[in-house]
């Protein structure tokens, strides 16, 4: 059957319209489409943005928590030197007065008292030191281990040792303040809970890296089950705040491992 004129312009305006049609629906669903992915970009970077907020936020309310620790730290170390270690100085002097003035048969046992009170001097400044930031810097960060070690050895509670490799590389004095804190964090839970009868550190230096491997022969525990104290939140909280990667193993019966990797030159990778 032929068609007529028209006819076919009816056709052919039907086509138009049907293309038109299509050709909107493309338009509306790239629309759409456009829509969404602005949408999700922007929904995507509030996220991101809410996340860098809090973040920073938990940075700085940690950096002022580590500030406000490390000025009480320095003023009990400040007040066990001028104080207590006065005290005890006087006590030593007082005895040594009481010494001279007593039968042989006490001067022993004044002299035995002496020594201990000797001994808690001692004991007095070490602690005193290793407490205050600023004698720390001082120090330098291996040499305030070493001194840590040392101290620990005179209490002769546990047997600890330390092994130092490559060459000592400088760390930023804040940084070496936080990693020494860790470690001592470590340390005091070592003394503590472990029941070790061996304590090992191992420091080593490379051109990228400054590496924190302490290890004891305790009673170890379940990470997976045991609630995380105030000590193993601070630990791991402030080696974020160094950029340090914060490694802790334990098995029960098997002791504890600490690993902590220092990245020397972290204010550079971090505007890389």
């Amino acid at each position: 059957m032929v068609q007529t004129a028209e006819q076919l312009a009816t056709t052919q305006s039907e086509r138009y319209l049907l293309i038109y049609m299509i050709a909107v629906l493309v338009i509306v669903t790239a629309l759409v489409i456009l829509f969404f992915v602005v949408f999700q970009k922007r929904k995507n970077k509030l996220l991101l943005d809410k996340i860098h907020r809090e973040r920073e936020f938990e940075e700085e309310l940690a950096k002022t928590q580590t500030e406000i620790q490390e000025q009480t730290l320095k003023n009990v170390g400040q007040e066990l030197h001028d104080n207590v270690g006065q005290l005890l100085s006087v006590a030593n002097m007082q005895l040594s007065l009481v010494a001279s003035l007593t039968k042989d048969s006490i001067k022993a046992k004044v002299d035995e008292t002496k020594s201990v009170i000797n001994d808690a001097i001692t004991e007095v400044r070490s602690l005193s030191k290793v407490l205050n930031s600023e004698v720390i810097l001082n120090f330098g960060l291996r040499q305030s281990i070493k001194n840590e070690i040392d101290r620990i050895n005179r209490m002769k509670k546990i047997d600890a040792a330390l092994t130092i490799e490559g060459e000592e590389q400088d760390i930023h004095s804040k940084d070496a303040i936080i990693l020494f804190r860790i470690f001592q964090e470590f340390l005091s839970n070592t003394i503590k809970y472990a029941e070790a009868k061996k304590f090992d550190v191992k420091l080593n230096y490379s051109k990228d890296y400054f590496i924190i491997t302490a290890k004891d022969d305790g009673k170890g525990f379940d990470i997976e089950t045991v609630q995380k104290g105030s000590g193993l939140i601070n630990m791991e909280s402030r080696s974020k705040l160094i950029d340090s990667k914060f490694n802790l193993l334990s098995k029960q019966g098997e002791g504890t491992k600490l690993e902590l990797v220092y990245p020397i030159n972290r204010e550079l990778n971090l505007t890389i």
